[in-house]
């Protein structure tokens, strides 16, 4: 049997168009999942995606495209080959509709003035007629209420009804009920045909604020795709800065390539300077705006603007690998992700729509047959000296309900919030990988820090070399072999020893077999010698004796330095110690995050006594730091936070930057990674700080904090409206209080509810909010 790990599973984005509420998610999902081969699907009701995860050998993405373009929402898998992520028609998408809403909106104004003018000046001729509101109302379905009548009906007759379903019911039973009034005066039934004019009128104003305000929340994810420049200035390889170059598409260049960037461009590329010198203003990507100085041998980023001087760079990653690139496609599929919060809402919405149709129809039924024999004075609540019958008063109710019922809203409350949160943190530099980190990320009680490379600079540099003299081994030679080894690794450490030599300008022996362990040292073959470099347990634990005299060894310790261990063909060659600073700005963020009620913890490999002097300096009490910890150990230890006891859970926040703190990255509830992190730990963790800022996380925390109240906020509105509104539009409040909500009002406030949700997430980023909460 295969196991569900072996199958192969490759992800599609869909493009869909036609979903108007949170039924509509809910539909497409569930038609997705139907599908043969399909393991998940997640929609997004704002950026109008959906991400699937599917079998290729029994789906693929065109034809998941087809099975939703069939069922009413049309669809299209997104282009792999833009040049730095897929979502540059978001914006496009937004415009569009915006405009062809308020085309829509100006002929239904139109029409809405007129059936207003002719409803309170009678003595005017013609328009005061009921065949020119008739006309009116014709009209109004036909032209720019047709869309919404069609769609809704797709939606009833695919057993997928959604909040289009509900307006065109409303619009056409309030239009045909007058129709039979006006053929059938006997009746004695009221003519209402300014109804379904200003109801429909109503509507497509609400849809255009919500439009022009959902274009708002998706502008910092646009603002990022205008970074990227669309013509690149390329030079041959070994030019000087005055060579001819020639203008070609961002997209063509390849690594390798030389481009000229001059003063007020952008880099086009990720790349290295090689010709010139200048400043360069990163805030674009890091969020920090003071400028940087770049020379020979510096990197620069693709999608920051190049300030004073002409330079030349070798393009090292170019289009969606950038890492502008990157982050477009990290805040795509965040925003595609949902808080777990949102499936709870998203679930309700699913059946709404069938139990809005169903207390539509019982409230006719109520009214029609019991409720005007209970209160007859309610057919008295008609305008003027009318009188409603009694099957037109419960008409108008059941209309009323179907109409204000507000599905919308509740699919808007999270994703909106979402889209803003992620937003506002990726033009800041904080890169938040979904709303389930935002949701967790609020909730955290324990942050949890690596030491070297994230509390210190990770820059370190050596400080002191003591060989084993009695072997005949001198600093030079020791220092050699040791930047030999070193040259196999990445680490901060390894980096330290390496420049160490480089700056003594020795000269390197040959090495080879390299092995790294992970949180204890690493090994190769110099000069056919076995050359390990560690700690001092773990050459103990490899059968190297180490001396007797820790003195030295106790020196260094005390002095706040970490301490590197050499053996060499099984005998103890020497100590290396090695001092990496303290970040400026880790002692005030510390203060801060426990400021916040944050416990701030350290989990290190280092030995104790340089961990404990590391907790010292930024005023942490010894209970604070674990120490002496191997990888999988660091797993443990983030378990062991999150149950502090086996009927208590707390959420923990990891922040690592190395392939050792990757385990303890996945196993917290949120993993932060520095910029500079390696792949394995950037790929591991929920949340990224692009600018290297430990600063940056009590900013993170705060906006997730922020996000997360704007979306109680927005569901607590949602239900709350829904559970006042609904009840007043189906007459509970009208025999005691006489309070009748019209269809046209109904319609207004069901409207006016979802841009009510998408604009209270617009206040988290017009009020920085973030900023404020610090």
């Amino acid at each position: 049997m295969i196991s569900p790990a072996a199958i192969p599973v490759k992800i599609v984005t869909l493009d869909v168009s036609g979903m108007k509420c949170a039924g509509c998610v809910q539909a497409v999902e569930r038609q997705l999942l139907q599908q043969v081969g399909v393991q998940s699907a997640s929609v997004n009701l704002i950026t109008a995606v959906a991400a699937v995860e599917y079998d290729p050998d029994r789906a693929s993405g065109d034809d998941l495209a087809a099975i939703l373009t069939r069922s009413g929402f049309p669809s299209q898998p997104r282009s792999p080959e833009r040049s730095i992520g897929p979502s540059a028609s978001v914006q496009q998408r937004y415009q569009q509709e915006l405009r062809g809403n308020l085309n829509q909106l100006a002929i239904a104004s139109t029409l809405i003035i007129l059936s207003f003018t002719g409803h309170w000046f009678h003595s005017l001729p013609l328009i005061s007629t009921m065949a020119f509101h008739w006309t009116l109302a014709t009209l109004t379905l036909l032209f720019p209420g047709r869309k919404i009548i069609l769609e809704g009906a797709r939606g009833l007759w695919q057993n997928t009804p959604n909040m289009n379903s509900l307006i065109g019911l409303g619009a056409t039973a309030a239009y045909t009920t007058s129709c039979i009034a006006l053929l059938f005066p006997q009746t004695g039934w009221e003519c209402f045909f300014d109804e379904p004019v200003m109801l429909l009128g109503f509507i497509l104003l609400g849809r255009t604020l919500e439009t022009r305000a959902r274009s708002r929340a998706a502008a910092d994810l646009s603002a990022l795709l205008s970074l990227q420049p669309k013509r690149a200035h390329l030079v041959p390889s070994g030019s000087e800065s005055d060579a001819p170059s020639v203008d070609i598409g961002v997209e063509t260049v390849k690594v390798g390539e030389w481009v000229r960037v001059l003063p007020g461009e952008l880099f086009p590329v990720d790349g290295e300077v090689v010709v010139g010198e200048t400043t360069v203003n990163e805030s674009t990507i890091t969020g920090e705006a003071t400028p940087v100085a770049k020379q020979s041998g510096d990197r620069v980023t693709a999608g920051t603007i190049n300030l004073s001087g002409t330079v030349i760079a070798i393009a090292t990653r170019v289009g969606e690998a950038t890492t502008l690139g990157q982050i477009v496609q990290w805040v795509e599929v965040a925003q595609t992700k949902k808080a777990p919060i949102q499936h709870v809402a998203d679930a309700i919405a699913g059946y709404f729509t069938y139990a809005i149709i169903a207390l539509s129809s019982l409230t006719f039924l109520f009214w029609s047959t019991l409720g005007v024999h209970l209160w007859p004075d309610v057919l008295l609540s008609a305008p003027g000296d009318m009188e409603y019958s009694p099957l037109l008063l419960s008409l108008k109710l059941a209309i009323a309900t179907l109409v204000v019922a507000c599905p919308c809203a509740l699919g808007l409350a999270t994703p909106t919030a979402i889209l803003v949160g992620t937003g506002i943190g990726a033009k800041q530099g904080i890169l938040i990988k979904g709303g389930e980190a935002l949701e967790q990320l609020h909730g955290v009680k324990t942050i949890v820090f690596d030491k070297t490379g994230t509390l210190t600079e990770g820059e370190p540099r050596v400080t002191d070399c003591l060989p084993n003299e009695e072997l005949g081994w001198t600093r030079d030679r020791l220092l050699a072999y040791a930047a030999s080894v070193e040259r196999g690794t990445n680490h901060p450490l390894a980096r330290a020893i390496v420049n160490a030599a480089a700056e003594q300008q020795l000269d390197l022996p040959a090495a080879g077999e390299f092995q790294t362990f992970p949180g204890l040292g690493t090994q190769a073959l110099v000069e056919e010698q076995l050359v390990l470099l560690g700690t001092p347990e773990w050459l103990s634990e490899r059968g190297i004796v180490l001396p007797r005299d820790r003195s030295s060894l106790d020196t260094l310790v005390d002095a706040g330095k970490t301490v590197i261990s050499a053996g060499i063909n099984g005998q103890w060659a020497g100590w290396i110690a090695i001092v990496d600073p303290l970040r400026r700005e880790a002692q005030t963020t510390l203060s801060k995050l426990e400021n916040m009620g944050l416990r701030v913890k350290i989990l290190t490999g280092d030995r104790p006594e340089v961990a404990n002097k590391v907790a010292q300096t930024l005023g942490l009490q010894p209970t604070d730091v674990i120490a002496g910890v191997k990888p999988d150990g660091k797993a443990r230890a983030i378990a062991n936070f999150q149950h502090p006891a086996p009927d208590i859970i707390h959420k923990v926040a990891m922040v690592g930057e190395g392939i050792n703190d990757a385990p303890a990255l996945a196993q917290a509830d949120v993993g932060i990674a520095l910029q500079s992190a390696t792949e394995v730990a950037s790929e591991t963790a929920q949340l990224i700080l692009l600018g290297d800022r430990l600063a940056d996380i009590p900013q993170a925390i705060a906006l997730s904090r922020a996000t997360f109240g704007k979306i109680r906020q927005n569901l607590f509105w949602a239900f709350a409206y829904n559970l006042l509104a609904i009840p007043l539009a189906a007459g509970l409040f009208l025999p005691h209080f006489g309070l009748l909500l019209s269809p046209a009002i109904a319609g207004a406030c069901m409207a006016f509810s979802s841009v009510t949700v998408v604009t209270n997430s617009l206040f988290l980023r017009d009020n920085d909010a973030p900023s404020q909460a610090l």
